[in-house]
């Protein structure tokens, strides 16, 4: 395997095994739900701001091991981060996994490793596109 495919699997294996953020905000916090109808994975995301800042963030879930450490490694890149930040760093993140331009790896951190997707059948892969919809509770 080379380097980046070496960091991928290591990545997965330790936040599957140890989640970070893996529970539940406080009562009342916004939260929204993903279900991916191929594999049954299924995401609920809990967000609490600070004015413009994620100020913490939370999940829980059912589904497979990718499923859980790319939850577990998307609330670790975002907490602190403000809204635009946020949005910046998922669109950079989707054109990494779908092998669209060429985002910057070093403002990805971690998530680069997940460079190695667009390798993966589209037909198996859990990327979400551009479009795709939570629901919001």
């Amino acid at each position: 395997m080379n380097d980046l495919a070496d960091l991928y699997q290591e990545l997965i294996i330790d936040h599957s095994n140890r989640p970070r953020n893996f529970r539940p905000l406080d009562a009342g916090a916004p939260s929204a739900e993903g279900y991916n109808p191929l594999c049954g994975d299924r995401v609920t995301v809990y967000v609490r701001m600070d004015g413009d800042m994620v100020a913490d963030v939370g999940f829980q879930g059912e589904g497979c091991a990718i499923s859980k450490a790319s939850a577990s490694l998307m609330t670790e890149s975002i907490k602190g981060k403000t809204r635009a930040e946020v949005e910046a760093l998922f669109s950079q993140f989707h054109d990494l996994v779908t092998g669209v331009g060429n985002p910057p790896r070093e403002q990805l951190g971690k998530l680069a490793a997940f460079s190695v997707c667009v390798t993966f059948p589209r037909e198996s892969s859990a990327v979400p596109s551009r479009g795709t919809r939570f629901a919001r509770h």
